[in-house]
């Protein structure tokens, strides 16, 4: 038995041992439609003001705020309005004294003009329609009629309801910071900006491989003894989840010589990280550590001090990450959200690698043996503001329903054996989108 086998280490200490061997890996430039989830790779200044130009935040009149002062509904102000002005427009006339201009919100504020009056705080006196032209497809104002008047019912202050030039991003502001996560408020950021195409981090690829001889694909019979590999698609859906591009290299049999061919023909991939599901164990068929070894592996852990998935190896072949993840479906997915999110997230340039987490309070007993940290399933409860935890039921490590029924995963440390009901504890928000 190697020394690997013999030495469990503690959760923290491998997930130290994985950030050391895990490196961020290069960018590339993507359309920014295709950048939604991924990391900048260099920070973006702004190459321009927003909005380029002084416009109305509302519908209504453009005027000079001292035309209008005093302006109540037993004293309105008279003003004649002079043009009608669109957004995507510029006023044609410059406001003189008593003058307003109609506009829309986002149309450029006319020149004179040093506030907006809501169109609600007015009334027309005459409404006599705008003289319009068509020509090449675009709506141009004619000249207006000198016979249409506005009452006014509410004075305004130099300045009210205009967005100023500039008021949003300064030409030179750093607007997205290199690391952040794109989301859909950050290509909005893009286009506004003008930007196409922006530098992004690679997504990480991951080579995933399951292995058993009691395992069968989807679609295949269910003969007495075989189960569903369940394994290979919650670990792709999480890599999914995660941004990276899984890679999907099937089953192998409990074969020392087909597993060690399995793994040469992912490594010939070139995957980021190479994903093993089951065969990592001490039985007389888990052969994975050996075939692992034969093609280079430098071994860095095989055990970690934890429930479920305590059979968990790590190492490198070249430049690929390898995780030996344990058989039963549980352990697997929770050494993956422990070990493997972390490592992916690195990868991928983010700056936040772990599950959020919570206080909570326990609402049931739960008994554990010391020296092992658990990873409990449990359904989470917002009661008055304050969240409580139950167990999803049954926790073995071959329950999936655990983690169907599961919004997050309560952390018990190694020295704790019992917790009791109101005790305060730890949880990871499954749920949540980390960003």
């Amino acid at each position: 038995m190697s020394k690997f086998e013999r030495n469990m280490i503690k959760v923290e200490v491998a997930q130290e041992i994985i950030s050391s061997h895990v490196k961020t890996l290069g960018a590339e430039t993507v359309d920014i439609l295709s950048a939604l989830g991924r990391v900048v790779a260099r920070s973006i200044f702004s190459n321009c003001d927003i909005p380029a130009f002084n416009n109305s935040a509302m519908d209504g009149y453009a005027v000079k705020a001292k035309d209008i002062q005093g302006a109540t509904h037993s004293k309105p102000r008279l003003l004649k309005v002079i043009e009608d002005l669109p957004a995507g427009y510029v006023a044609s006339k410059r406001i003189k004294r008593l003058e307003a201009i109609r506009i829309m919100t986002g149309a450029p504020m006319p020149q004179g003009a040093d506030s907006v009056v809501m169109v609600e705080n007015t009334e027309k006196i005459k409404n006599q329609k705008s003289k319009i032209k068509i020509t090449n497809q675009k709506l141009k104002i004619a000249n207006q009629t000198t016979k249409k008047f506005i009452e006014v019912y509410k004075q305004v202050i130099i300045g009210e309801n205009i967005r100023k030039a500039g008021e949003d991003v300064k030409r030179g502001e750093l607007v997205i910071k290199r690391g952040s996560l794109i989301r859909p408020q950050e290509i909005g950021m893009l286009a506004a900006l003008g930007i196409r195409k922006v530098s992004v981090m690679r997504k990480p690829k991951v080579g995933i491989i399951s292995t058993g001889d009691e395992l069968v694909d989807l679609g295949s019979s269910l003969k007495p003894g075989k189960i569903r590999d369940s394994n290979r698609y919650s670990l792709l859906a999480q890599v999914s989840k995660c941004g990276a591009i899984g890679m999907n290299f099937g089953i192998s049999k409990d074969a020392r010589g087909e597993i060690k061919n399995k793994l040469k023909s992912a490594l010939k991939a070139n995957p980021d990280m190479l994903l093993v599901s089951g065969g990592i164990s001490v039985g007389d068929y888990d052969f994975v550590k050996d075939a692992l070894l034969e093609l280079g592996m430098k071994a860095l852990f095989w055990k970690v001090a934890m429930r479920p998935g305590k059979p968990i190896a790590f190492g490198t072949i070249k430049d690929t990450v390898i995780f030996g993840l344990p058989g039963n479906t549980v352990s697997s997915m929770i050494a993956f959200e422990e070990f493997v999110r972390p490592a992916i997230l690195k990868m991928s340039g983010r700056n936040k690698l772990f599950l959020p987490e919570v206080t909570a309070v326990m609402e049931e007993s739960f008994k554990k043996k010391k020296g092992l940290r658990y990873f409990v399933r449990v359904k989470i409860e917002n009661k008055n503001l304050q969240l409580f935890v139950r167990l999803t039921g049954p926790q073995g490590s071959g329950i999936l329903k655990s983690m169907v029924l599961a919004d997050g995963i309560m952390v018990l440390p190694e020295e704790v054996e019992v917790v009791k009901p109101l005790d305060r504890v730890r949880v990871q928000l499954l749920s949540a989108q980390e960003v």
